[in-house]
């Protein structure tokens, strides 16, 4: 006797239809599971047989072969279970097998029957809305998440009987309230710009680079204030869309960071700077992420940035430009998106406090070995620098240049300006401009030109350097309501670009 299930596996970000063919006959008990599984789901078999039991069921002592087509794409993880046990009962005909084209099934079975939640949930429930399956049977905690995908069908289970009545075509289980659905549209109170003192310029660094989505890099001595600035950029970022949460929310609950809710605000990664290259950019095993893929959409934070290895940052080059990145591998390879802001805080030399006279001790050594940890090429990908002093006591009794709520007022507004210029160029934000939409939206006039070329002349800006300045530009210009970039425009991020390189000498 032969059944099929359908249910679904995650490999990374990239979700797969798999068939659960289940054939019963005649022979000594066995229960045989082909097609390329992994270790949870070949142990899927205790799992399923103890839960079959507890169900009331009676569990077949014949010869079970359980084949998960396509052969060759590997199968990982616990949520295959459901499917395989339903696919056992309806081969032995204690489940209809009438219904079980219309529907996926996606859950781990606990040894009493109860069905488990899965990671990956709003992956597959996606995926089977785009392979035309009617109906997603999947435990209660997960079902709220599902139902985000529309034209797509949720039942929730709370037991393996459960999905037996469902596929019988009777009523699913009822869905759990929302926790805390008061608070749900609450944002929790975070630092706030107020609390900086001084250091006007590095803020209205920080507003510029999130009103256009644009790298900034800021660099000082120990103490200045780069930390405490940057663990305040998520308060002046706009909230995400539907489509950028949904994207957001894909991600981290295939990583298991999210439970069954959407996602509310942008990600802020801030990773050890003693991170491993895969670590950052992923594929440490097969279908791994990394933080520059758990920060898309958000914000990735690298402290004290010359103290990262250099391959690590070199491997920053392709996802800052490109905004997705590419993993290879002997046997597979994959691309995921990567389309975050950068911030990163770095001191100018190993000690710190280069261009404060007796304070510094490094030798020339020293500071060439500091600035060759940041290339010429990785900086070049930095829109904006900020340089910070230490200001002493009358930096910490100055008035703050704003707060939070403000400059997040600001920036929405340029953010909304870039979304009506940009409808139907496939970007939002001024960073994403590629030269072709820079020739239309940043378009400069003769003075403009004339400072342009200049700035190339004196070695001050490479191609890409250009590019990226023109979009600074444009961001400025969005903040201060105009439809023209203007010459102060390309002024002001001329002074913000950064270096190739840091400092070389104590009085720098």
């Amino acid at each position: 006797m032969l059944a099929r299930t359908k249910t679904f596996t995650t490999e990374g970000l990239q979700t797969r239809q798999v068939t659960v063919e289940v054939d019963i006959r005649p022979g000594l008990p066995g229960f045989v599971i082909v097609g390329l599984a992994d270790a949870s789901v070949r142990e899927a078999r205790k799992r399923v047989q103890a839960a079959i039991l507890n169900s009331g069921y009676e569990f077949p002592a014949r010869r079970i072969t359980v084949s998960l087509a396509p052969a060759d794409v590997p199968k990982i993880g616990p949520g295959l279970d459901l499917a395989l046990a339903c696919g056992v009962l309806a081969a032995s005909d204690q489940l209809s097998k009438d219904l079980l084209d219309d529907y996926a099934l996606l859950g781990e079975l606990a040894l009493d029957g109860e069905v488990r939640s899965c990671q990956g949930t709003l992956a597959v429930a996606q995926a089977c809305a785009e392979a035309g399956v009617q109906t997603l049977v999947l435990a209660p905690e997960r079902a709220r998440e599902a139902m985000l995908v529309q034209d797509l069908q949720i039942a929730a289970v709370q037991r393996l009987t459960s999905a037996v009545r469902v596929l019988s075509g009777d009523r699913p289980d009822p869905l759990p309230e929302p926790e805390h659905p008061e608070h749900a549209g609450a944002s929790a109170a975070g630092p706030d710009l107020s609390e900086v003192r001084g250091q006007h310029h590095a803020v209205r660094a920080l507003v510029i680079a999130a009103a256009g989505g644009h790298n900034c890099l800021l660099s000082g001595a120990p103490g200045t204030g780069k930390t405490m600035l940057a663990q305040r950029v998520p308060s002046i970022l706009p909230g995400l869309s539907r489509s950028e949460a949904i994207e957001v929310t894909r991600i981290h609950s295939i990583a298991g960071d999210l439970e069954g809710e959407l996602a509310r605000s942008r990600p802020f990664r801030a990773p050890h700077h003693t991170i491993t290259t895969v670590g950052l950019v992923g594929g440490v095993r097969r279908g791994w992420v990394g933080e520059v893929v758990l920060a898309h959409r958000g914000v990735l934070f690298l402290d004290e940035l010359s103290e990262f290895a250099k391959p690590t940052l070199e491997a920053l080059r392709q996802p800052l430009e490109d905004g997705r990145v590419a993993i290879v591998r002997a046997r597979h390879s994959a691309v995921y998106p990567a389309r975050f802001m950068l911030i990163a805080a770095t001191n100018p030399c190993p000690c710190g406090y280069a261009g404060q006279g007796e304070y510094c001790r490094c030798s020339e050594t020293d500071l060439a070995r500091h600035r060759r940890k940041l290339s010429g090429p990785l900086l070049d990908r930095i829109d904006l620098q900020a340089k910070l002093e230490n200001t002493g006591s009358e930096g910490l009794s100055a008035e703050p240049w704003t707060s939070s709520q403000k400059a997040r007022e600001r920036v929405i507004e340029a953010r909304e300006r870039q979304a009506r210029r940009l409808r139907g160029e496939c970007v939002t934000v001024n960073a994403d401009l590629d030269v072709r939409m820079l020739e239309r939206h940043a378009r400069l006039d003769e003075q403009g030109q004339r400072m342009l070329r200049d700035a190339q002349a004196r070695g001050m800006l490479s191609a890409r350097g250009q590019h990226r300045m023109l979009r600074v530009a444009r961001t400025i210009a969005d903040l201060h309501g105009c439809e023209r970039v203007r010459m102060r425009d390309l002024g002001v991020a001329l002074s913000l670009r950064p270096d190739t390189g840091l400092q070389s000498s104590r009085a720098a």
